[in-house]
């Protein structure tokens, strides 16, 4: 039986911005090995506060008086509260605690989270939204009733309130929060890099991360890059909520966990932006930066690759040096040079394209095109 050489990874082309924190080398690692160019640029950094009184005040306060119900937001934080409270010697009388108490697990994250402290949940909602756990809190007579709440990142004031006008005591445990960047240039220079369409996907594994990223540079600029060009893909429908409400669409698992995470991501882009070209010279394959010949990868820059990829767009057909500029260099006006630029990124096309450089051909007078059928 002969043997055939595997061909190179789905993501062989593709540049993905990872603005996760914690668990940043996980989700980096899983997308190399599917071959795509990793930008690390974490846009929030969670600082523990295992040492402060106001955590402690809180643990204190559930064992003295007691829970009824116990809200576990995220499972790194419920895991820090249990470990925080271990070191001071009150491990114990919290889990006795919340063994008492009805647990409601905002997610499988922090259903796991539970169950590995020999806790079981009482209530999970299927959407993981905090919202679907405020309803059925408040669906019960909350009237003398004491709920503690483990904040995730940043306090929770509307949910706090909300309990507190049913009649419950609520109990904030802050058990980290989230911080600033611990290098913003990093997070600027891969926004900008989004706005040039040099990255040509983002997957996300907070709300809060999304929210920073877009604060990092022009907000509208990058939720245009996000609808149009630049695949974005979320660890579940909670992390997706601030790209949605402003029209972005995007992807995400049905179970939020990072290696659905990339496999979603990989299948989304390759839907996308993966392109087959039936050319005189053969099979050609288009994606990201890289195009996948018969013989060789060939890597090509990326305006260059813009430039292919809006001609790959329409095959065949010629564009003008005007639509080329539009596409090759997106976003606003003032970010664009001028049409002499369309030219030496053709020049440097060809040359990137080695013995493929003649399928770009030029229409005088009229523009460029190339010589290929769609596949």
């Amino acid at each position: 039986m002969g043997s055939s050489t595997p061909g190179p990874p789905p993501l062989t082309g593709f540049t993905v911005g990872v603005t996760a924190d914690r668990r940043r080398d996980e989700l980096a690692a899983l997308l190399r090995r599917r071959g795509a160019d990793v930008v690390l640029a974490p846009a929030m950094r969670i600082v523990p506060l295992a040492d402060d009184t106001l955590l402690r005040a809180a643990t204190e306060a559930c064992l003295a008086g007691g829970v009824d119900y116990a809200v576990a937001t995220t499972g790194v934080g419920w895991r820090a509260w249990v470990g925080a409270a271990e070191d001071w010697g009150l491990g114990e009388g919290l889990l006795a605690a919340c063994r008492e108490a009805v647990l409601i697990s905002r997610g499988p994250k922090a259903t796991g989270a539970l169950r590995a402290c020999g806790l079981h949940e009482g209530y999970a909602p299927g959407s993981e939204a905090l919202d679907e756990v405020l309803a059925w809190l408040l669906a019960r007579d909350l009237r003398g009733r004491r709920v503690a709440v483990q904040e995730h990142g940043a306090p929770l004031p509307e949910f706090a309130a909300a309990l507190r006008h049913q009649g419950a005591s609520v109990v904030e445990v802050p058990v980290y929060r989230w911080g600033p960047p611990e290098d913003p240039a990093a997070v600027r220079r891969l926004a900008e890099r989004t706005l040039r369409r040099e990255v040509h996907a983002l997957p996300f594994t907070s709300a809060p991360a999304i929210e920073a990223f877009l604060a990092s540079c022009d907000r509208e600029e990058l939720l245009a890059a996000l609808r149009h060009d630049v695949v974005p893909a979320c660890i579940g429908p909670v992390c997706a909520r601030p790209l949605l409400a402003a029209g972005v669409p995007c992807v995400w698992p049905e179970r939020g966990r990072l290696g659905s995470l990339v496999r979603v991501l990989t299948r989304e882009l390759i839907h996308r932006q993966r392109r087959e070209l039936v050319t005189p010279a053969g099979l050609l394959i288009l994606q990201g930066t890289a195009v996948l010949a018969p013989d060789a990868v060939l890597r090509l820059p990326p305006v260059p690759a813009a430039v292919l990829t809006a001609l790959a767009d329409r095959p065949g057909t010629v564009l003008s040096r005007t639509e080329l500029l539009h596409r090759a260099w997106p976003g606003p006006s003032r970010r664009r040079p001028d049409e002499h630029a369309v030219e030496a990124a053709v020049g440097r096309l060809r040359t990137a394209l080695g013995p493929y450089g003649h399928l770009v051909g030029t229409v005088t007078k009229r523009g460029y095109r190339l010589l290929a059928g769609g596949g």
